[in-house]
């Protein structure tokens, strides 16, 4: 089978499909822009106050197993403070001195 032939008729082939698309878009009543036939909207699901309560309540739940115990914060002194700001500041100049 030669290159022409299969390219005549994938062409041929080409031009089925796009009648059968035409003949389906007239008879959905489609004017153009998608080829696909419109389709239903799936209706928004409700669930009730009892049932978002409860998933409220396991999701709490969850969360709760996997949160991990956190360790109490550690509070400088003011004194502790000092000395680290007098020791930065020495620091600092002996860097300007440096330089």
């Amino acid at each position: 089978m030669s290159l022409q032939t299969i390219v005549t008729e994938l062409i041929q082939e080409r031009d089925r499909i796009s009648q059968a698309i035409a003949a389906l878009e007239s008879v959905s009543g489609s004017t153009g822009g998608s080829t696909r036939a419109t389709s239903r909207r799936r209706a928004k699901r409700t669930l009730s106050a009892a049932a978002i309560e409860n998933i409220r309540r396991a999701q709490r739940a969850r969360r709760a197993r996997e949160k991990k115990p956190t360790a109490p914060r550690r509070t400088m002194s003011a004194a502790s403070r000092r000395k680290i700001a007098a020791a930065q500041r020495a620091r600092w100049a002996r860097v300007k001195k440096a330089a």
